[in-house]
């Protein structure tokens, strides 16, 4: 894969929980949509195992950002990509931000 150009970087939890909780349909529904919004040269996805935030499950983590979502579904997955699209950050399923030193809570 050729990184080069690539924006945003979405991590998708697929760890024992968040997979429980619908994390291989989250990680579909989002790759669908990044691909019918024609980002695949701007957004990156990779599945991962355990973040550790499994009471926030399915978590997807969006970087540079440093956004930590939580209680994902495929259809929230979508509305993910389609705010990423308008250049904005899907605040209503935030956990965690990074404000430029620490992560905090958030209150999405």
């Amino acid at each position: 894969m050729e990184l080069s150009g690539v924006r945003q970087h979405l991590l998708i939890c697929n760890g024992g929980t968040c997979l429980k909780k619908g994390g291989e349909e989250v990680a579909k529904s989002i790759r669908a949509e990044i691909k019918k919004q024609e980002m695949n040269r701007t957004i990156h996805t990779t599945i991962t195992r355990c973040n550790g935030r499994c009471e926030d499950g399915c978590t997807v983590i969006l970087y540079p950002e440093g956004v930590w979502y939580k209680e994902m579904t495929p259809e929230s997955g979508v509305e993910l990509v389609k705010s990423l699209a308008k250049g904005e950050i899907l605040s209503s399923q935030t956990s965690y931000h990074h404000n430029g030193k620490e992560f905090i809570r958030s209150n999405g």
